[in-house]
């Protein structure tokens, strides 16, 4: 039932799509042609109301418009003029013929001369009472408006040979009308009076009406036959096959297997649709490869998947993770974390004691992110850590570890490193650096601040290289924060870096934390700038707090 209604749909959209299209065109068209016919009906009839008033003027000499107001109606030469223009004014199906006399000192006022009304066209626009009373000669009144004056300027000085004024509001009553204007001369070439004749605008109106009629009868004809023919031809070259190509789909997404019918060339004439169904057919084919395959992608997506999560734990369980690290030992706190940018990640941290007062801390940053830096983070770790249990200094741990990884460093990759040695009994630390990040430190009743020393050659980037160390006194209450380049390099959206300044002074924001709680604090900070941005390194933090002697 949903899918014939469907079906039907389709029809009935395209079919009513091209009918709506038909209509639109036929409008515009129509418009068109409307507006360019009313352009030359009006055009034809401006012109004819000026022939009309040009040859009204024939019918008096514009050499006695004064004699003619002397005389006055009872003259019987004006009678004679008065007599052709009534006649003028009827045959031609005209309103108003009149001649009038302009006060030309400021065009304000005029004397009508002649008068006359179509009594028929009068009735036939108003028949109960009509409109328009006859002017009697050397009647006077005020010209209309300042456009009406202006136009009698206009053809007194002979700036204009003839002047139409179109009235459709403030008609007091009378009906829209067209006036058209021309000057009564004399023999010597004077502008005496001016010749009116007024045309009703339905004139116009009544002309359009039966070309709009006939657009709109040749719109809806065209309409029902395009409607008829796109029906027969869409329900037979695209629903059908529409339909034969959907029951297909259905058919495989139920069965699972190809179909052994086919649907291409045959379905239907248009190129689209035989597009569609040989698509379809395609599509089966390639989803019966994909189903074949997608358990063994699936399975090794489930096994990559495994596999790193291992990973994570094998490497999480190679660092330092169990705290308080050493219970037994309250002659300082250390605690460190590390979270990866990805599953596994480069960064490291170690601390571990090498004898009974000495304990060694690493904080280390291998290039690149993955897989790769993880297994490299994890031989560096080992190599570190087998130099440092053999008693060696800071410098020399560096420079044996450097030349290990160098001499079996294929893929050029490097690490750097901050690697240094606390005596516990009497808080000196010596320290060296193989281009890592300056470590923070701060004394009793004092601030963190950056401890800045020269800087030695990364490790694995170049082999036969020397590093020298440093020494620090940490005081009883003293704290050190060691970190990656993933803490002051944290980015926000702006692509703005959490920065060393802002980190320290979160630091100091914290004085009187534990390692714990105050690398606590510094991921928290860091965290409420980053917000949601991704986070693209690895974020590795230790602390530890100098207590003094054992107790």
């Amino acid at each position: 039932m949903h899918k014939q209604k469907f079906y039907r749909n389709l029809a009935f959209n395209i079919v009513a799509a091209v009918v709506l299209l038909v209509v639109f065109f036929g409008a515009l068209v129509s418009l068109i042609g409307y507006v360019s016919f009313t352009e030359s009906l009006t055009r034809e009839y401006v012109d004819s109301a000026y022939h009309n008033a040009y040859t009204a003027t024939s019918l008096l000499d514009g050499g006695k418009i004064d004699a003619y107001l002397d005389g006055g109606e009872e003259d019987s030469e004006y009678a004679l003029v008065q007599s052709r223009m009534d006649i003028l004014c009827e045959r031609m199906g005209l309103t108003l013929i009149y001649v009038i006399k302009v006060d030309t000192s400021d065009y304000g006022r005029f004397v009508s001369v002649f008068n006359s009304v179509n009594k028929n066209a009068d009735k036939t626009l108003h028949p109960d009472t009509g409109r328009y009373s006859r002017w009697e000669a050397g009647f006077k009144r005020d010209t209309t408006n300042e456009d009406y004056a202006e136009k009698y300027r206009r053809l007194y000085t002979k700036e204009s040979e003839h002047e139409e004024i179109f009235r459709t509001d403030n008609l007091n009553g009378a009906e829209p009308h067209l006036t058209s204007m021309c000057p009564v001369i004399d023999g010597e070439g004077n502008v005496t009076a001016i010749m009116c004749v007024q045309r009703p605008m339905s004139e116009l109106e009544n002309g359009r009406k039966p070309y709009v009629l006939n657009i709109v009868i040749a719109t809806v004809l065209l309409s029902v036959f395009v409607a008829i023919l796109y029906a027969f031809y869409i329900r037979n070259q695209v629903v059908n096959p529409v339909k034969k190509i959907i029951k297909e789909a259905d058919r495989f997404a139920k069965e699972r297997n190809e179909t052994e019918t086919l649907i291409g060339n045959e379905t239907s004439k248009i190129s689209e649709i035989k597009s569609l169904a040989v698509a379809v057919r395609a599509m089966e084919n390639d989803m019966m490869y994909y189903v074949e395959n997608l358990m063994n992608v699936t399975a090794e997506k489930e096994r990559i998947g495994t596999e790193l999560s291992l990973a994570t734990k094998i490497q999480a369980d190679m660092l330092p993770n169990i705290f308080p690290a050493f219970p037994d030992r309250n002659e300082f706190d250390i605690y460190a974390t590390m979270d990866p940018a990805k599953e596994v990640g480069g960064d490291f941290y170690d601390f571990f004691l090498i004898d009974d007062d000495h304990l060694c801390m690493v904080m280390a940053d291998v290039s690149g992110k993955g897989v790769p830096a993880a297994l490299f983070m994890m031989a560096s770790k080992i190599i570190l850590a087998n130099n440092a249990m053999l008693g060696k200094s800071p410098a020399q741990i560096l420079t044996d570890t450097n030349t290990a990884i160098c001499n079996n460093n294929h893929e050029e990759m490097f690490v750097t490193v901050w690697l240094g040695i606390l005596e516990i009994s009497t808080g000196k630390l010596t320290a060296a650096n193989a281009g890592h990040e300056y470590p923070v430190l701060m004394q009793p009743d004092g601030k963190f601040d950056i401890v800045k020393e020269k800087h030695g050659f990364v490790i694995g980037g170049m082999n036969g290289i020397k590093y020298n160390e440093y020494e620090l006194v940490l005081q009883k209450g003293a704290k050190l924060f060691l970190y990656t380049d993933g803490v002051p390099e944290a980015t926000n959206a702006a692509n703005n870096f959490f920065g060393t300044e802002r980190m320290i002074d979160t630091l100091n924001q914290n004085l009187k934390e534990s390692p714990e709680n105050l690398l606590k604090r510094v991921k928290t900070a860091v965290d409420e700038f980053v917000e949601s941005a991704e986070q693209f390194d690895d974020l590795t933090m230790l602390a530890l707090e100098y207590k003094g002697e054992r107790k």
